[in-house]
């Protein structure tokens, strides 16, 4: 193979291995990508350069996502600006893929944020109600360890944000691969970007119609994260908590229903009401998530206990006979099946925010 087919072919397996979520780094993608297109040792010299890696990122988001890439751009961009307006006094600077243009699937938007105090960086988030985890960060560079602060926060799009001290707010950050100065917007430069990028948009507007409109994600969270504080019966749930059965269901739907929303969203959701209302959990959960579900995936949930009564012999005639004539009637069963077999102790689960961002993603996909 010539340097060149070889340098190209490399490209296209990082641009792959980083389309899918698989590596996050371009180093580390092209050189797991060099180990898999040439099994002998590659030139430094031969291997892309993250620019190369980029336009192959792009061109696989063209082929999967089409024009629903550009909308879902703008959209990061507009929530971006959401919440650098938020973090006002931080001088935000948006950076990465949303900044660039570049995003692929499964992108975080990421910040710069400059303060001495990350205590304060989380009371703004909590006044204004967005859920967040703090991470610190060890990462060694040219023999030197940093650590670094990242607050992660959960909303209809991920945020990463990285704080630094006051100090190195005019600082230029380069890219360790490169050398070169990193792209990055102010709040007023986003804005400019903005109106250039998408002549036709109300901007103020359509930040003022998003303001209104509820999460359901955040909602969905909030919801379930209590529940591992309620403990199942011992008898009927040797698995533990019912987070954890919650994330077992959720488990187990996706090897039978990867691509089916609703399902997926019914089998994550359906026991939330227990950390609500224990005696009256169906109508509880029913409630809380009045306005943020489908009529598919309220019917799962508002029904998946008479499917328990129905293979136990016990459910009356006339509800029997309401859900069997559903069209949805044999997935409902399947979700009693699998609502039966999370009761795994030391079952492997994923996180609350691994499943609700892989439904995030299935939105996105379904939408296009």
């Amino acid at each position: 193979m010539s340097n060149a087919k070889l340098r190209q072919a490399i490209a296209l397996e990082a641009a792959r291995l980083m389309y899918e979520r698989v590596e996050s780094e371009y180093y580390t993608a092209k050189r797991k990508a060099a180990k898999r297109v040439c099994r002998q040792q590659v030139k430094p010299e031969d291997l892309p350069s993250n620019a190369e890696i980029r336009e192959q990122i792009q061109l696989f988001a063209r082929i999967h996502e089409g024009e629903k890439r550009t909308q879902h751009l703008r959209e990061m961009r507009l929530d971006a600006l959401r919440l650098m307006r938020v973090l006002r006094p931080f001088r935000p600077r948006l950076i990465g893929s949303v900044m660039t243009g570049h995003v692929r699937k499964g992108s975080d938007i990421d910040l710069h944020l400059f303060t001495d105090s990350v205590g304060l960086v989380t009371d703004f988030l909590e006044q204004e109600g967005y859920p967040y985890d703090v991470e610190r960060k060890q990462i060694v560079k040219h023999g030197e360890a940093r650590v670094f602060t990242h607050v992660h926060v959960h909303d209809r799009f991920n945020f990463e944000l990285t704080i630094y001290p006051e100090d190195k707010a005019h600082y230029v950050f380069r890219s360790s691969i490169t050398g070169k100065a990193i792209e990055r917007a102010s709040i007023r430069e986003l804005e400019e970007l903005l109106q250039r990028e998408y002549p036709d948009l109300d901007l103020e507007g359509h930040l003022a119609e998003a303001a209104e409109r509820p999460d359901p994600y955040a909602i969905f969270r909030m919801l379930l994260l209590p529940l591992e504080e309620v403990k199942g019966s011992p008898v009927h749930h040797p698995e533990g908590d019912v987070l954890y059965h919650s994330l077992q269901v959720f488990e187990l739907a996706r090897d039978w229903r990867p691509y089916d929303e609703e399902f997926l969203l019914a089998a994550l959701l359906h026991d939330i009401g227990k950390g609500l209302d224990r005696a009256h959990h169906v109508e509880a959960a029913l409630s809380a998530l009045d306005g943020l579900i489908t009529d598919r995936t309220r019917f799962f949930i508002e029904h998946h206990m008479h499917a328990h009564e129905l293979r136990a012999g016990k459910l009356p005639s006339g509800v029997r006979r309401e859900i069997e004539s559903s069209p949805d009637f044999e997935d409902l069963m399947l979700l009693r099946q699998l609502d039966d077999q999370g009761r795994v102790p030391g079952a492997t689960v994923g996180t609350v925010d691994e499943a609700l961002d892989y439904l995030k993603e299935l939105e996105r996909s379904n939408d296009g």
